[in-house]
């Protein structure tokens, strides 16, 4: 058995991996980046990226289709699957050497191949010959896809997004279980790529939305193009021949209905890779799912026995915020305390941020409304702006006019707090939202910002203006200013 000591250990070469071990190299070079599987990261290999290659190849598919509302005869569109895929895994092995070349960038001596295992707190085990003591150790194994047990019994016919991105070319039918982020965006690609699809959902949720009206209005929206069933009453799954039999209720009819589908792809959520570390060896505060209590500025898991733990833990392993630029921002967070531990500090978390690049596009920012009135103590605390793309004229002139925005804001301060958004380009309205948000704006003062005409913005302008008019104004602005500075309402 070799014995190695070193400051800081890292278990996963992901996104939060890289760059915890990109903020421990600031404090020394006595560290080990330690990966038991494939390199690349899972946004560039199956998750981002590929997903991304897929939607733009499925948006030019429907352009073309969308040309004739505008006088232009393109012919009849056709998809070749094979082609498509092709083109999808030559781009995507791009985005994976350029990962991959960047960690070859990481020093030989830095590097460790294997899986790792916790023997203590500090002690690690990798692989069957090696153990790695370490004054702090960050997880950052990532996640892996998981599915309820009714789904396994579509046998071999039951895919991941993983697989998905494997396949050589499209299949003629498809039925997608799990109306979140990855089911819709996968789920409406693969329609415009001309499969047969089929969405169903358990819980009654649509993507991200927390506010119902939004969410009913992208239902309906989606529905004209594609099925979905948000709550779906499937009785049964099994496997026959060369596909899966699927028998529910549809939908819209009421009827009972069973159909047959090449696959059944599973987008049912996500769970952390942590079993085949021994975190019992590791005497953290577990919660009732096997994953650490930790404090989220932080990033340091909680001890079992309530004292300090050189163990911290970011991105998708600790299940609070599956996106890139959380784990991103988690790793430097976790690499920084690691290297200066048992030094701490806390990080600055920024606003959330989610995008969804199904069309219309979904967008959240923020917390939703409902947090926030548990955050103020009441409904009477926060104001809602709506606003529509139907008949905005820039949506009109784009014939993109599908839509919603309802931005949240706080009385007395007119302080903005966040937005769900549904529509055309909301990718970068969301950005600006965000930002607006981070900086502490006013309602009133966003209003004094330049727009633009004809622009998608002139509708953010709306919902604002409709802000503004619901809010009620009062003596706390004058606290609020006095606390936060330039950046809110002046008066």
């Amino acid at each position: 058995m070799q014995n190695r000591e070193v400051d800081v250990a890292i278990i996963g070469a992901g996104t939060a991996g890289l760059s915890a071990w990109q903020a421990a190299r600031q404090h020394g070079d006595k560290i080990v980046l330690i990966e038991g599987g494939e390199g690349g990261t899972t946004c560039a290999r199956v998750g981002c990226m590929p997903s991304k290659l897929l939607l733009a190849a499925a948006e030019a598919a429907q352009r073309t289709r969308d040309a004739t509302g505008f006088g232009i005869r393109t012919g009849s569109v056709e998809v070749d699957g094979g082609a498509v895929m092709a083109w999808l895994h030559q781009e995507r092995d791009r985005f994976v050497g350029q990962v991959l070349d960047s960690m070859e960038r990481i020093p030989a001596e830095q590097r460790l191949a294997g899986t790792a295992r916790f023997e203590s707190p500090q002690v690690l085990r990798v692989g069957d010959d090696l153990r790695v003591k370490a004054r702090a150790i960050v997880i950052a194994t990532g996640s892996r896809n998981h599915w309820p047990d009714l789904l396994s019994n579509a046998g071999d016919r039951l895919v991941v997004n993983d697989d998905v991105f494997r396949w050589q070319t499209l299949p003629e039918s498809a039925a997608v279980f799990g109306p979140g982020i990855i089911g819709l965006e996968l789920g409406q690609a693969l329609h415009r790529l001309g499969v047969r699809l089929r969405i169903f959902g358990k819980s009654g949720s649509l993507g991200p939305f927390q506010d119902a009206k939004l969410r009913d209005y992208a239902d309906r929206t989606f529905n004209e193009s594609f099925y979905v069933d948000p709550q779906a009453k499937v009785e049964e799954i099994r496997r026959e021949g060369n596909q899966v039999a699927i028998t529910f209720q549809e939908r819209h009819s009421g009827r009972r209905l069973t159909e047959r589908f090449d696959y059944l792809l599973a987008a049912t959520g996500r769970r952390p890779n942590l079993e085949a570390l021994a975190l019992e060896q590791a005497e953290l505060e577990l919660d009732e799912h096997g994953v650490p209590h930790f404090d989220r500025f932080t990033l340091q898991c909680h001890a079992a026995d309530g004292g300090p733990s050189p163990v911290f833990i970011a991105g998708d392993a600790n299940h609070e915020l599956p996106l890139l630029h959380e784990a991103s921002l988690q790793g430097r967070i976790a690499g920084d305390n690691a290297g200066r531990y048992p030094e701490r500090r806390a990080g600055r978390r920024t606003t959330p941020l989610s995008i969804v690049f199904t069309d219309p596009q979904i967008a959240t920012v923020g917390l939703s409304r409902q947090a926030h009135e548990e955050r103020l103590g009441g409904c009477r605390h926060v104001a809602t702006g709506e606003a529509s793309f139907e008949g905005q004229g820039r949506a009109v002139v784009m014939r993109q006019e599908r839509g919603r925005l309802h931005l949240y804001a706080e009385h007395g301060t007119g302080l903005l707090l966040g937005a769900e958004l549904f529509g055309p380009q909301v990718e970068h309205m969301a950005h600006l939202l965000a930002w607006a948000v981070e900086e502490r704006a006013c309602v009133s003062r966003l209003l004094e910002m330049p727009f633009y005409h004809p622009v998608l913005e002139e509708a953010l302008r709306s919902a604002l203006r409709d802000l503004s008019a619901k809010l009620e104004h009062g003596p706390a602005i004058t606290a609020r200013c006095l606390e936060y500075g330039p950046g809110i309402e002046r008066g």
